[in-house]
């Protein structure tokens, strides 16, 4: 695990987690926790709407645990976070990096660099061997051992983003010059779509994309039309997408 203090050569990385009412475009969040600089910080907020059950499921966060907390816009806490993004250095690291950056972006926070750990880990699983991408599976399927970090609290999330990080930047180190070198290459990774490797729906569940389209590029063919339909009408999924074409071609 990263040191307390942090090396050096994290300087700059604001790794970062958030808890939610929900996942609509309604929505807004209600935990925030980030580490910066060996700078730990955590704290609820108010959202301005209720829960929803799903949320309080999955968090354990209530409408009563929200109570008389205040809201994130105004705080300080949002000033301090504001005054990091807005510095030219900062890097963003989190899991599923868009969700996160979506939830700030409604806040009125502006994302520059980031890096989402999970394109790290779909690009390093170069034969597919890992069921899913999930922060807590990660966690587990690595072997990651940590005694403080709660599952769907928002700095325990942080502290398994933490963990996780530091084992992708040692296996790209080992393939890289530097660390500039390592840095960039995630922040590239984290910005183009994603090559899946295997199914994991529908009849060929489980088995390599590439087997399939030598088999059954038919199916292929149909996936993508599928997708691209989906895509017209506001549900994107470029990472499909991207990956039907590059099979099919």
């Amino acid at each position: 695990m990263l040191k307390d203090n942090m090396d050096d050569k994290f300087k700059n990385l604001l790794f970062l987690d958030v808890e939610t009412t929900g996942l609509e475009e309604e929505d807004r969040l209600v935990q925030v926790a980030y580490v910066y600089n060996g700078m730990e910080k955590k704290s609820f907020f108010h959202p301005g709407r209720e829960m929803s059950v799903r949320s309080m499921e999955v968090t354990h966060i209530t409408n009563k645990h929200l109570e008389g907390k205040e809201k994130f816009q105004g705080s300080n806490f949002y000033k301090e976070l504001a005054d990091i993004l807005a510095q030219k250095d900062t890097i963003f690291v989190a899991h599923n990096a868009p969700f996160d950056i979506s939830m700030l972006t409604r806040e009125d926070l502006v994302v520059d660099q980031f890096i989402d750990t999970i394109k790290i880990a779909q690009d390093l699983d170069v034969k597919g061997d890992i069921p899913a991408y999930r922060l807590q599976y990660l966690r587990y399927y690595l072997g990651i051992d940590l005694d403080d970090a709660c599952a769907h609290d928002a700095l325990g999330d942080v502290k398994v983003l933490m963990a996780i990080f530091e084992r992708m930047y040692e296996k790209l180190y080992g393939q890289s010059a530097s660390h500039d070198e390592v840095i960039k290459k995630m922040i590239y990774i984290s910005s183009q779509p994603t090559l899946i490797k295997r199914f994991n729906f529908g009849k060929y569940n489980g088995e390599m994309i590439a087997d399939v389209a030598r088999k059954d590029r038919g199916y292929l063919d149909w996936l993508l039309g599928q997708k691209e339909a989906d895509a017209a009408s506001g549900v994107p999924d470029e990472d499909w997408i991207f990956t039907l074409k590059k099979y099919i071609r």
